[in-house]
């Protein structure tokens, strides 16, 4: 089981945002002073500077056909890095409030916001296609089930909404999946069942096959969950929390298989608030409000 290989500094602020790269080996994190930096999982401690933007960056997407980056930003905007020329970034002020979520599905890529759009990007034009108003209230998570051609948006209304791929059309409504925001979701490598974390500090486990009926709650944390991973494998969902923990889980019982604690496993020491599990030896990648990264093997 999980034990911590490195811990990574460089960020001058709380870390929010995690994305694979050109390869398993590396990874990109994305933190509130606006910097874009790539990590080597063989030499963890050598990060690399590689973008930065002029405000908090909360979401992050690395488009792997193009060699760029998809920012989101506190304030609504959509930069385009081109990790070979960054100088050249283009940013496009698009939604209001924070871009809290960014998901890249073939030739598109989509972006959830904080006053309830969901858009629809050309990938190669960097340009967006249309814009569906999913709710009245931030987006703040997002999920791709390619066996269903769905897409599961979380939202600060409390619901979860199911959406067709291709019409982004509405096809279930989850109103009060969870007591408050829902922050973070994801689907098993099957398909079968849908993950779900937010606020009110629970883990929720949705049947996908059955209209989705919630097949267990659990008071996961003590503090919001943040974020959601499963390891490539689909047999471990990894949960991090505001209360400095990371929890692991078994992906099939749900059951509880271990915690990683501030002090016991010298973890995260404030909020964990985004999780990356990697194909790279089945390393799991942390970021916290205390700046640093953490890599545990």
């Amino acid at each position: 089981m999980l034990q911590k290989l490195a811990q990574l500094t460089g960020h001058n602020a709380s870390i929010f945002a995690l994305s694979h790269s050109d390869t398993d080996r590396y990874f990109l994190s994305g933190a509130g002073e606006g910097w874009v930096v790539r990590w080597d999982l063989e030499n963890p401690e050598m990060g690399k500077l590689v973008a930065k933007v002029e405000t908090q960056i909360f979401s992050l997407c690395y488009l792997s056909t193009q060699n760029k980056v998809v920012v989101g930003n506190m304030n609504g905007g959509v930069h385009w890095v081109d990790l070979d020329e960054p100088d050249n970034t283009i940013n496009i002020a698009h939604h209001k409030k924070g871009v809290y979520a960014i998901l890249e599905i073939g030739d598109y890529v989509y972006t959830a916001g904080g006053q309830g759009l969901l858009t629809r990007w050309d990938k190669h034009k960097m340009q967006s296609l249309e814009s569906l108003q999913v709710s009245h209230q931030s987006l703040r998570a997002l999920a791709y089930c390619p066996q269903r051609n769905e897409l599961a948006v979380g939202a600060s209304d409390h619901a979860i909404y199911i959406l067709d791929l291709e019409t982004l059309s509405v096809k279930e409504s989850l109103l009060k999946a969870h007591d408050n925001s829902v922050f973070a979701l994801r689907y098993s490598p099957d398909g079968e069942l849908l993950f779900s974390g937010g606020r009110d500090a629970h883990l929720k486990v949705w049947d996908t096959q059955a209209a989705y009926l919630c097949l267990s709650s659990q008071p996961a944390h003590l503090f919001t969950i943040n974020e959601i991973a499963i390891d490539p494998e689909g047999r471990y969902l990894a949960t991090a929390s505001r209360d400095k923990n990371i929890k692991i889980w078994n992906a099939r019982t749900f059951e509880l298989v271990k915690v990683l604690e501030s002090y016991r496993d010298n973890g995260h020491l404030n909020s964990v608030n985004t999780l990356l599990w990697s194909n790279y030896h089945g390393r799991l990648v942390s970021g916290s409000d205390d700046r640093s990264l953490i890599v545990w093997s």
